[in-house]
């Protein structure tokens, strides 16, 4: 736990909902993903959260939650949102539509309103681990206060990595 953290969009959401937090400061690494952040922190890949941008066939942004150690099946994606299509964003796509940069972006405080759906299995985790609104940065929370404070859609959209 780190009592030195950046005070983000997504902090100041947090704060703002009175969502108990506990933050963590780790080594960032480029491609590292949710792997490297569940090594630095001690804990399961699959209770670290991917926030990921998409977008639908009318390029319309998407905000998608998913275990770390899983990938969003963009056909299952696209059938339960009744799109033509779905796919992950152009990095600077991303971060022009969340207003986070790429390895940083939280669900929290995202710049442009836009649909929220997390993967079923993720709402009902205890506690989970998310990116606070910063590389390096995440926060630890109830599975129960991300779903009051965000609204997410329930999907079920995983795709298991292989062992």
């Amino acid at each position: 736990m780190s009592l030195d953290y950046p005070v983000t969009m997504a902090v100041r959401v947090l704060r703002q909902h009175g969502v108990t937090f506990v933050p963590y400061r780790y080594p960032w690494e480029a491609h590292g993903g949710t792997a490297a952040s569940a090594t630095h922190l001690g804990v399961d890949e699959h209770l670290v959260i991917k926030t990921l941008i998409f977008e639908d066939e009318a390029r319309q942004p998407l905000c998608v939650l998913m275990h770390g150690d899983c990938e969003v099946s963009t056909k299952n994606l696209a059938r339960q949102l009744k799109r033509k299509s779905v796919a992950p964003c152009a990095p600077a796509v991303a971060d022009r539509h969340s207003g986070y940069q790429v390895g940083g972006t939280s669900p929290f405080g995202l710049k442009r309103a836009m649909p929220l759906v997390a993967e079923r299995t993720v709402l009902g985790l205890p506690r989970l681990f998310i990116n606070g609104g910063a590389r390096g940065f995440l926060v630890e929370l109830s599975a129960a206060e991300l779903s009051r404070v965000l609204q997410p859609l329930a999907v079920d959209v995983a795709l298991r990595h292989a062992p």
